[in-house]
């Protein structure tokens, strides 16, 4: 079994990072990888519903809860006030995949793509995050000494992906 590998998709809200990975796993799929992705949000999420069996549960001091379906199982841990835990240690909770796509995490050291569009008015994240390897983008880029994907040429995406995904660390490094 080969290693899993990593690479991040990183920018600023709403450069279009969501419509590129919409449009980048089908491709890598095609190409026979099974694919996961872990989404760092800075924002309180919720995938559970009050009132719902699961979220009572979790309400009542459940550490984690494990939801099964006829179609998908999900689990949901609690932090309960405890720091986020790393990448390293989210990436050991994963199933086994050829490629994991991370979204956030802008301080870990993988590599990553930016994904920039003048029109948005902000400035790229390069060079400044760690592990940007690469732009991909609509227009020229503003300045600088990086490797510029075109963003609609999806395909060159998948390929520079697959050729810069990093290998994940072992389960030893991943204790939290």
């Amino acid at each position: 079994m080969c290693p899993m590998r990593v690479f991040g998709i990183a920018g600023h809200s709403g450069m279009g990072k969501t419509t590129l990975l919409e449009r980048l796993v089908p491709e890598l799929t095609r190409r026979g990888l099974i694919v996961s992705l872990i989404k760092h949000s800075h924002k309180a999420i919720e995938i559970d519903r009050p009132g719902k069996d699961s979220y009572r549960l979790r309400e009542a001091g459940c550490s984690e809860v494990l939801l099964l379906g006829n179609d998908r199982w999900a689990l949901m841990h609690e932090l309960r006030g405890a720091h986020e835990p790393p990448l390293a240690y989210l990436l050991s909770r994963l199933q086994h995949c050829d490629l994991v796509l991370v979204e956030g995490f802008k301080g870990g050291e993988f590599p990553k793509l930016e994904v920039w569009r003048a029109e948005v008015g902000k400035p790229t994240l390069w060079p400044a995050w760690p592990g940007i390897v690469a732009v991909a983008s609509d227009t020229a880029l503003p300045s600088g000494d990086v490797t510029r994907l075109d963003l609609s040429d999806v395909a060159a995406v998948a390929d520079f992906v697959m050729s810069n995904a990093a290998p994940t660390r072992s389960q030893a490094d991943a204790s939290v």
